[in-house]
């Protein structure tokens, strides 16, 4: 019993079609550089100009009274932008009720800022 209704023949060559019909599309599809002509570049003037202004950056913070910015001055970065924000230093447990023993009962423990100090925000930049 044949589940196909067209003959094994005609399925050879619609496979046979289909094969060499993909092979066009495969082969028509790349395309080569052959016999194309690029302008050149002087490479080693591009270069020099590159190294001389290669340059780093970072960003450092310092939060709560530290401050080791000199360490990076020192070093030969330089300071571009300085930002100062307010930040939580140290947080505090306290009661929420005065019946409340935080001790057995954690449920009626409250966090509060205990101080707060000043983050500040650094963009250094080195050249290499």
């Amino acid at each position: 019993m044949n589940y196909f209704p067209l003959k094994e023949s005609k399925m050879k060559r619609i496979k046979t079609f289909l094969k060499i019909f993909l092979g066009m599309i495969f082969i028509t599809s790349c395309k080569t550089s052959i016999n194309k002509s690029y302008p050149t570049i002087n490479i080693e003037k591009n270069n020099n100009k590159e190294i001389n202004s290669i340059k780093q950056k970072m960003e450092v913070k310092f939060s709560c009274g530290e401050d080791g910015i000199s360490k990076f001055i020192d070093d030969g970065w330089i300071i571009l932008k300085e930002k100062s924000q307010e930040k939580i230093c140290t947080w505090k447990s306290v009661p929420s009720t005065k019946d409340c023993d935080m001790e057995k009962d954690k449920g009626c423990k409250l966090t509060k800022p205990d101080k707060i100090g000043e983050e500040k925000i650094y963009l250094l930049e080195k050249k290499l």
